[in-house]
């Protein structure tokens, strides 16, 4: 914590930095204020039968993703998701289709490309998301039409697809005239501006816990449950931090070779693999698919009567249940496999290696170097998967005992544990990391030390 402060302390006192810095800001601002614009024809206080479906609907969700915005029905309320899921499905289309792989592959000009066709893709999704989120108020009769369908319709689908492509656009000037980045900061800014309604939330659980009764033993006891809580909290932090850090290095050494009248080669390095190489995108997949169910239920039958089916099963799937704990955990460890196997090919790195003329010391290049790889890799991902899985469940777990121990006030908890602290995290290192390489290109000697 302290060098990263120190980092951005530094970074203020360097010109260039200290306007790029102050750039994201203004844009960050911008942001929050656009999240603030409510949309025409659309009354956001009955979004509350959205949220009265239970915790763990794909609504609580995207809520939290947006900073808020979801359930306020303002200008940015579906948030980066389009951005996110064209930026997936191009991924995922580079792989299975040989001229997006190729066009890829093709240098800066194919890139600008597969960037191109992936603000086009978040266009046509953030106006498939909008019309869904217009049926979906109208399905709980919020929309504000007066007859007049068909135009506010087309009013309200289209400021959710100017929306979410103006957030696009705000990105992409972060990265540009910024600190780079760009759609993960104003992820990291929508989460965070959800932190002080969750500490308030804490404090006013415990206020009125004690005001309820006034005894010192209730009065010792909450606070005792409160530090409790914060300190899980902190202690969940630290490690997050030593996860997100850690790697495992594969020594590789270059043979000596001479080109012209050099000898270029002959040193020993190491190839870098983080333990958590897929990053958040198992959670953000597996929280989708597990909160499916309790948003179709919702749907269907938003208040089930006690002892029916639908009860059940919604109880279920609450996310204080050990089901939907255990669903959970298992889809993180199988999405975490899932991702590495279409965004890490040991064949290519094997083969990197052999064009530089390296090697792992004692394993021969070429098939024998991808089996070792692979090796590694297997016990890398489910490290890392079991890393995930723990980051997600503990809030869950945090709510159940709440819950047991009538500490309801403490629900809170999940709204800022396992997908919204790794991305916090996630961010604040990747952009300490940016920020010191610029320092370092700028040669300011003794800045980082």
């Amino acid at each position: 914590m302290t060098n990263i402060v120190e980092t951005f302390r530094n970074a203020f006192k360097i010109p260039e930095l200290r306007a790029k810095l102050v750039f994201t800001m203004i844009i960050i601002l911008l942001y929050r204020l656009g999240a603030a614009v409510p949309v025409p024809f659309i009354a956001p206080e009955g979004l509350a039968a959205l949220f009265e479906m239970g915790e763990g609907s794909i609504f609580d969700f995207l809520n939290i993703l947006s900073g808020q915005a979801f359930s306020s029905a303002t200008l940015f309320a579906l948030g980066i998701q389009p951005y996110i899921t064209a930026s997936i499905v191009m991924q995922l289309l580079t792989i299975a289709v040989p001229a997006l792989e190729r066009l890829q592959k093709s240098g800066e000009e194919g890139r600008k490309k597969i960037s191109q066709i992936t603000r086009y893709l978040t266009v046509i999704l953030g106006f498939i998301t909008g019309f869904g989120y217009y049926m979906t108020c109208r399905a709980f009769g919020i929309v504000l039409d007066e007859g007049n369908v068909l135009f506010v319709g087309i009013v309200i689908v289209v400021c959710y697809t100017a929306g979410s492509s103006l957030i696009m656009w705000l990105g992409e000037k972060i990265n540009e005239n910024g600190i780079g980045n760009g759609i993960s900061i104003i992820l990291f800014a929508n989460i965070i501006s959800t932190l002080p309604s969750w500490i308030m939330s804490l404090v006013q659980g415990v206020i009125y816990q004690i005001a309820g009764t006034g005894t010192a033993a209730t009065v010792i006891m909450e606070i005792v449950r409160a530090a409790v809580i914060i300190a899980g909290a902190v202690a969940v932090l630290g490690f997050v931090v030593f996860m997100s850090n850690a790697e495992r290095r594969l020594p590789v050494q270059y043979s000596k070779r001479m080109v012209g009248r050099k000898m270029y080669g002959g040193q020993n390095t190491y190839l870098p693999m983080k333990i958590n190489m897929s990053g958040v995108m198992p959670i953000i997949f597996a929280t989708s698919m597990v909160s499916v169910p309790a948003t179709i239920l919702g749907f269907a039958n938003p208040n089930p009567d006690h002892g029916t089916i639908a009860w059940h099963v919604n109880s279920l799937l609450a996310p204080t249940s050990p089901l939907y704990m255990v669903l959970s955990f298992a889809l993180i460890i199988a999405f975490s496999y899932f991702y590495i196997s279409i965004s890490f090919n040991p064949i290519e790195v094997s083969n990197n290696l052999k064009k530089n003329g390296g090697f792992i010391p004692g394993i021969r290049p070429g098939q024998p170097t991808v089996s070792y790889i692979t090796k590694i890799l297997n016990k890398i991902v489910l490290i890392g998967g079991l890393f995930l899985g723990i980051v997600t469940v503990f809030p869950l777990l945090v709510n159940a005992v709440a819950t047991a121990i009538n500490a309801g006030w403490a629900l809170g908890a999940i709204a800022f544990g396992g997908t919204s602290l790794l991305i916090v995290v996630g961010v604040v290192l990747e952009t300490t990391r940016e920020i010191e390489a610029q320092m370092t290109m700028r040669h300011y000697k003794g800045f980082l030390e």
